[in-house]
């Protein structure tokens, strides 16, 4: 296992009153390149729970997440991907290529020398971790999935409502444009990015949003995550993956689902059963896209329920006249 301590690099773009002191940042060499890597739990379990954050994100968005694992007796690991954070960063679009992508996983997988793989992704992360199911590149345990539907559901329900929300895709696929008018004011947009598409802003206060404005505005980082949807798009990556044809998932799969997605349409879920052998599937109203992040606790448990083969329960919203209740109450 090639590791290397946080300190032989710039300072981390979260500031230490920020972090959980339970968990710690590695360098990790996989595939060729060097990961940042946010750790909790026994670096010696034979258990890798491997949490893959999405975009414009940070390993940082786990941040609720890998202290959980640890106590579920997991080594939990958050890297962040190729582009993000102090991990190395490729120039160039092909570098960002789907393949090498699912590379850059099996590397960390290697690396950690686990026997046992759970990979838990989210937004960009969870393209990622769809397709590394769907290939088999390594052995998994479990697959847990937060909101981002399985490609074929994708493509199966993606109506003129989803179009509309996927613009920003086809606007990545412009050269320096988006760079530009993202990085404008310094990046200020990057800054609001989850906390004015979140419905409960409590976990997205302005210094978390710091966080992700000052990595996006790292040099050459804002190009980096946009690469991530040209080398999907017009680099062919999304073509290639479908000519290879998409059998059915045998890993068992949780999918947690904030329903006030901006991004994506709850439609999009339909039908992933079909393609996912032990599928299930928890929706969480009136939560958004940000749904580790923003709910937590409602996640941290059905992500524990999941990994102990228990039932995973529901989330449901509920309504209440609160002035009815204090007049009640006089």
């Amino acid at each position: 296992m090639n590791k290397k301590v946080a300190s032989e690099r710039a300072p981390s773009v979260v500031p230490v009153h920020l972090r959980d002191a339970r968990i710690t940042t590695q360098f990790v060499t996989a595939n060729g390149l060097e990961f940042e890597v946010d750790t909790a739990g026994d670096p010696q379990s034979s258990k890798l729970a491997l949490c893959l954050h999405g975009f414009p994100e940070h390993s940082f968005s786990w941040r609720f997440q890998l202290p959980m694992l640890a106590d579920l007796g997991y080594m939990a690991w958050a890297p962040n991907l190729r582009g993000y954070g102090r991990s190395d960063r490729p120039v160039g679009v092909g570098n960002y290529a789907l393949e090498d992508l699912l590379q850059d996983v099996a590397g960390l997988i290697d690396a950690s020398g686990a026997e046992e793989i759970v990979l838990i992704a989210h937004d960009w992360g969870a393209v990622i971790a769809w397709y590394f199911a769907i290939r088999k590149v390594r052995p998994l345990q479990k697959l847990v999935i937060c909101n981002v539907p399985h490609p074929q559901t994708m493509g199966q329900r993606f109506s003129w409502s989803q179009l509309k929300k996927s613009w920003y895709v086809f606007f990545f696929q412009l050269p320096r444009l988006p760079e530009y008018l993202f990085g404008k004011d310094d990046g200020a947009a990057m800054a609001k990015v989850m906390q004015s598409s979140a419905v409960d802003k409590e976990n997205f206060s302005t210094e978390v949003g710091e966080v992700y404005r000052a990595n996006a505005m790292q040099p050459g980082g804002l190009t980096a995550m946009i690469n991530y949807y040209r080398a999907l798009v017009s680099g062919g990556g999304a073509k290639r993956q479908k000519d290879l044809g998409l059998p059915t998932i045998e890993t068992p799969t949780l999918m947690v689902w904030g329903e006030e997605d901006v991004a994506l349409e709850k439609e999009t879920t339909y039908g992933t059963g079909d393609y996912v052998k032990d599928f299930t599937i928890r929706y969480l109203p009136r939560v958004s896209h940000w749904v580790q992040q923003e709910q937590p606790e409602a996640v941290n448990e059905m992500i524990t329920a999941f990994l102990n083969d228990q039932s995973v329960p529901e989330f449901v919203w509920r309504w209440e006249l609160t002035q009815a209740k204090k007049d009640e109450e006089k």
